[in-house]
């Protein structure tokens, strides 16, 4: 059963999941369109893809662990789950910026006054250079400062997190949930494999 998983992970092409991944941005526009998000469609469409860019940010930090632990041999998937995860931010971050706030003094006054917009965009900007050198030419280009630069995306995705908590109103459970499975999976990350085998294998 692992080996099929794996070859049909290998087998699918890149773009597939690339258009996958924008389905459903489309269809949340489409439904804040036709007034089916409730009454502040804006609002839905920002969590939602907020939301979503977790998500996915999420599954990218799942794929090493796997890989650690399990015969699952998914590390094609990384930078197409990387790039689209990236895509749900700026998106997040376009529909705040023209739908919602739309007067430019007051994003520049948001982003200084406003917490969690503050942390929302440090994610962000961190996540920026990652997108940009997604492709194998970057990776030629740059040797091992690629790698160097790619271990942004654990700060960005625990200020993504947090950026999910801050804006919270009121006690929540599941933002708290999700910046901690972030910690633990950032922590994961620079855990020796025998910690990982103690941890979880011969339980």
């Amino acid at each position: 059963m692992i080996d099929v998983v794996n070859r049909s992970v290998r087998a699918i092409p890149n773009w597939v999941l690339y258009v996958a991944g924008a389905v459903p941005v489309i269809w949340l526009y489409v439904l804040g369109f036709q007034n089916a998000l409730g009454a502040d469609p804006v609002d839905a469409i920002e969590r939602n893809l907020g939301l979503w860019a977790l998500w996915l940010l999420i599954a990218g930090l799942c794929i090493t662990p796997l890989q650690r632990l399990t015969p699952l041999r998914l590390i094609k998937l990384r930078r197409p789950i990387g790039v689209v995860a990236f895509f749900y931010v700026l998106v997040h971050f376009l529909t705040w910026l023209v739908l919602d706030v739309q007067i430019p003094s007051q994003i520049v006054a948001d982003i200084i006054k406003r917490p969690y917009v503050t942390v929302g965009m440090a994610a962000l900007l961190l996540l920026l250079p990652l997108a940009v050198t997604s492709n194998n030419w970057s990776i030629r280009k740059m040797g091992a400062r690629w790698r160097t630069v790619h271990k942004l995306v654990y700060p960005a995705v625990l200020l993504a997190g947090l950026h999910m908590v801050m804006q919270a109103k009121g006690f929540q459970l599941e933002p708290l949930v999700y910046l901690a499975a972030i910690a633990f999976l950032v922590a994961m990350r620079w855990m020796p494999l025998s910690s990982f085998r103690q941890a979880f294998v011969k339980r």
